[in-house]
C-alpha cells in the first residue's frame, strides 16, 4: 500500500505496507514504487543492527516498525510505526510550504512498555533519489563541504562509488557493501569541520536531492548501500559519534533534530535554489524590511581595542559612507588588556570609556545609526567574579568537575541561574545604551557536552544547545526590534537552527582579502544570500584596484562593512560609499533572488573567482586573482539562448574590463586588461 502527500513543488511516496514504512519518492511526477529503505531506523542498548557495521542502517528496530496511522493536513504530515518488541512507537513529520520543493521533517519517539536505552534515531533515511533520478549509483555524484576556522564553505564534487560506496558483489557475500561516506560534526562547532548540507545529484545534472541537517550541535550523515538500495540517512547526536543516549519510557519521549530536503530537476545551482526557497519558507525571525549596512570596528579595523577617541572619528566616517548600523565588537569591556579569560559581566569599560560608554552610543544615534555590541553570551571566563558567584551546576561539567576551555568554562542554558544572568545583561544594555544589535560569538568548544543530571555528555549538550534556541527566541518575542548576528569564530556554527532565528552570518575571519572570494563565492550554498555577511574592509594604503577588490566580495550578500574610513582620502572613501549604494539598490533582489556558480561550486579557489544571483536579471561578481590569465569564460546556462547585455554595478567606472556574450552556448567570456588583484560586479539583462 502507498501513501501520497502533495504541497504542489514536492509529492512524498511512502510505501507503508508490507514491512516498515519506506519513503520511496519525493518527485512530484515520481513514481509509486522504488527503494525500500526504512523511513526511520533505530538503534539501542539490546537491539543494534543486521548485518553489524559503523552504519545507521539495518537497525533491527527499523526493521520491525510497522505502520500504524497517519494523520494528514494541507502542510503537515505524521505517519506513526510502532514495533512489536520494545513497545517504541516512531512519529515521522514531515511540513511543507506550498510551491516550494522541500519538506521539513523529524522522527518522534515514544515509548509503550519498558524504557528503552536508545542510542541513536534517524531524522530521516531514504532511497528516493535513486528512484526519482532514475540513476544507478554508479551515476550519481556526492556534493559535499569541508570548513574551517578562515577556510570556510569548500566544497566538493565526487562520484559515489569514488567517495566510498565500494562496488562488491553482493550476490557472492549473501550481503550488500558496509561501505558508506559518512560525515560528523563534532562537539557544538556545527560547521566547524564539516558541513551540514550536501546534495546528490544525477551526473547528467538532470536531478538533484539537497539537504540540511539544521542543528546548532552534533550531528552526522551518510550515504550507503544496503540490500535494499542505496540510502540517505540524516540524524543528530549519536552514542557513537557524539556520546549521547536517552532512555525513552512511557511520558518520556525523545524528538530528534530538523532536518529538510529540496529536489531539483537540475544539477547543483537547481538544488540550492530550491533549498534556498526553503530556508526563506522556514525562516522563523523575519528579516529586517531594508537589510541595513552594518559597520563593525573589528575586522582589519581596531581589531578589539576599542576606545572614545578611535570609535568617535570612526562613527562618522561610517555614517557619511552610509552604514545604518555601528557595531562596537570585541574588547569594549577590557579593563586592563587581558580580558579573554575574565569575560563574563559584560559592562563597559571606565578606562576606554572615560566619559562612559554613553558618550560612544549616543554620537552612534546622533550620526543616524543604531549601536551594536558583541557579545559571547555562553561563556564565563576563568577569572571572572561571576565563575565564582554562579553555581556549578550553571555550568557544563564532567565527572562533577567543570569543562575549562581556551580560559573560559561554559554556561548550560538548561540552568536557571544561566539563563537570568544573560538575560539581565541583554536587558540593561538595550535598556541604558539603546542597543540594538547584537553580534552574539562563541570561541571555544566544550567536548562531547554535559554530565550533570546523570545524563550522557551528548545529551546534556543536545538539551543545552535547544535551551540556547529557547532563549534566543525567547529574547526575540521581549525584544522584537533587535537585530542578532550569528558568529563564532566567523562562521563555525552556520547551521539553521540558529539562522531560521537569527539575522545576519558572519561567513569567516579571513583577514586576507585575496583569500576571501572563494569563501563569499560559496557561502550561498549554505546561507540565504541576504544573510550572508561578507567583510569589506577597505583600507587607506589600498590602491583603487585592491580597494575595489576588497569591496566587491560584499555588494552582492550581506555588505558588512569595516576598514579605516576614518583615515581614508576623499577618493577611497568615495569608492566605499559607491560600494554601499550599490549595495543598497540591490537589497531588493538579494533578498529575492538564488545564487549560482558560472565555474562550478565544488573545487574551486581560484585564479579566477565567480558568483552570482539570478532573479529577473541576474548578477555576477567575478574576481581576478593575482596570477590568473587576463581572460576566462563562464558558463551562465539559464541564460542560454537568450540576447544578454552587461552592465556595471560596481565600479561604475569598470575601466579594462570587457565582455563578450554567446548565446548559442551561453557563455560570457571576461577580458581584464588591468593588472591582478581586480574585481567587478554586472548585471546580466536579458
Amino acid at each position: 500500500m502507498t501513501l501520497t502527500w502533495s504541497t504542489g513543488a514536492v509529492r512524498l511516496a511512502l510505501r507503508v505496507e508490507p514491512g516498515p514504512v519506506s519513503l520511496l519518492s519525493l518527485r512530484p511526477d515520481g513514481p509509486l514504487d522504488g527503494i525500500g529503505v526504512p523511513l526511520v531506523e533505530v538503534q539501542a542498548h539490546g537491539h543494534g543492527r543486521f548485518p553489524g557495521s559503523h552504519r545507521y542502517a539495518d537497525t533491527t528496530i527499523g526493521a520491525r516498525l510497522r505502520y500504524r496511522g497517519h494523520e494528514a493536513t494541507t502542510d503537515e504530515l505524521r505517519v506513526t510505526q510502532h514495533d512489536p518488541v520494545t513497545g517504541l512507537v516512531a512519529v515521522s513529520v514531515f511540513q511543507g510550504v506550498a510551491g516550494v520543493p522541500a519538506v521539513r521533517t523529524w522522527t518522534e519517539v515514544s515509548a509503550e512498555g519498558e524504557p528503552v536505552h536508545v542510542q541513536a534515531v534517524t531524522s530521516l533515511s531514504t532511497g528516493a533519489f535513486l528512484v526519482d533520478s532514475g540513476r544507478t549509483v554508479d551515476e550519481v555524484d556526492l556534493v559535499h563541504g569541508d570548513s574551517d576556522w578562515v577556510a570556510e564553505s569548500r566544497w566538493h564534487r565526487t562520484p559515489l562509488r569514488e567517495a566510498g560506496l565500494v562496488a562488491m558483489d553482493p550476490t557472492v557475500h549473501h550481503h550488500a557493501s558496509r561501505s558508506r561516506f559518512a560525515l560528523t560534526s563534532r562537539s557544538s562547532w556545527s560547521t566547524g569541520e564539516h558541513l551540514p548540507t550536501g546534495v546528490l545529484v544525477a551526473r547528467d545534472d538532470s536531478w538533484a536531492l539537497a539537504w540540511q541537517v539544521e542543528h546548532n550541535g552534533a550531528w552526522h550523515w551518510e550515504v550507503g548501500e544496503t540490500v535494499a538500495g542505496a540510502y540517505l540517512a540524516l540524524l543528530g547526536p549519536s552514542d557513537g559519534e557524539h556520546q549521547w543516549g536517552r532512555v525513552v519510557a512511557p511520558g518520556r519521549g525523545f524528538t530528534t533534530v530538523p532536518v529538510s530536503v529540496a529536489v531539483a530537476a537540475g544539477g547543483v545551482d537547481e538544488a540550492f535554489a530550491a533549498l534556498t526557497a526553503q530556508r526563506r519558507a522556514t525562516l522563523r525571525s523575519r528579516r529586517a524590511p531594508h537589510l541595513p549596512v552594518v559597520f563593525n570596528d573589528y575586522m582589519n579595523t581596531l581589531m578589539g581595542d576599542p576606545t572614545t577617541a578611535k570609535l568617535l572619528p570612526l562613527v562618522d566616517a561610517a555614517a557619511e559612507v552610509g552604514a545604518e548600523y555601528f557595531c562596537v565588537d570585541a574588547g569594549w569591556y577590557d579593563e586592563d588588556g587581558q580580558w579573554w579569560d575574565s569575560v563574563g559581566e559584560w559592562r563597559p569599560s571606565r578606562t576606554r570609556f572615560p566619559g562612559g560608554f554613553g558618550e560612544v552610543a549616543d554620537r552612534i544615534r546622533a550620526r543616524g545609526m543604531v549601536p551594536g555590541l558583541w557579545l559571547e553570551p555562553e561563556v564565563v571566563g576563568v577569572r571572572s567574579a561571576l565563575a565564582r558567584t554562579l553555581p556549578d551546576e550553571a555550568f557544563f561539567q564532567r565527572h562533577g568537575a567543570r569543562v575549562g576551555e581556551h580560559g573560559r568554562f561554559h554556561l548550560d542554558f538548561r540552568h536557571p541561574e544561566a539563563v537570568r544572568h544573560v538575560d539581565g545583561v541583554v536587558d540593561r544594555l538595550v535598556d541604558e545604551f539603546g542597543i540594538g544589535y547584537f553580534k552574539l560569538d562563541y570561541n571555544i568548544m566544550p567536548g562531547a557536552g554535559t554530565d550533570v543530571g546523570g545524563l550522557a555528555p551528548g545529551d546534556g549538550l543536545l538539551g543545552h544547545n535547544r535551551a540556547y534556541l529557547a532563549w534566543l527566541d525567547a529574547l526575540l518575542a521581549r525584544h522584537p526590534g533587535l537585530l542578532l548576528e550569528n558568529c563564532a569564530s566567523g562562521a563555525m556554527r552556520m547551521d539553521y537552527a540558529l539562522l531560521s532565528r537569527l539575522h545576519l552570518q558572519s561567513t569567516s575571519d579571513q583577514q586576507n582579502p585575496l583569500l576571501y572570494p572563494p569563501i563569499a563565492a560559496a557561502a550561498p550554498a549554505s546561507v540565504l544570500p541576504e544573510q550572508c555577511g561578507n567583510w569589506a574592509y577597505a583600507q587607506p594604503g589600498m590602491t583603487v584596484e585592491e580597494a575595489v577588490f576588497t569591496l566587491a566580495t560584499g555588494v552582492l550578500g550581506r555588505l558588512y562593512l569595516a576598514g579605516r574610513v576614518d583615515l581614508m582620502d576623499d577618493e577611497r572613501r568615495g569608492l566605499v560609499r559607491e560600494a554601499v549604494s550599490a549595495h543598497r539598490a540591490l537589497r531588493g533582489v538579494i533578498a529575492t533572488s538564488v545564487p549560482f556558480w558560472p565555474l562550478g561550486l565544488a573545487g574551486r579557489s581560484g585564479p579566477w573567482v565567480a558568483s552570482g544571483l539570478r532573479s529577473s536579471d541576474s548578477y555576477l561578481a567575478v574576481w581576478r586573482l593575482p596570477g590568473a590569465a587576463a581572460e576566462v569564460s563562464l558558463p551562465v546556462g539559464h541564460l542560454l539562448g537568450r540576447e544578454v547585455s552587461v552592465f556595471p554595478v560596481f565600479p561604475v567606472s569598470w575601466s579594462g574590463w570587457g565582455f563578450s556574450w554567446d548565446p548559442g552556448v551561453g557563455v560570457l567570456t571576461v577580458r581584464h586588461e588591468g593588472s591582478a588583484p581586480g574585481a567587478v560586479v554586472v548585471r546580466l539583462a536579458g
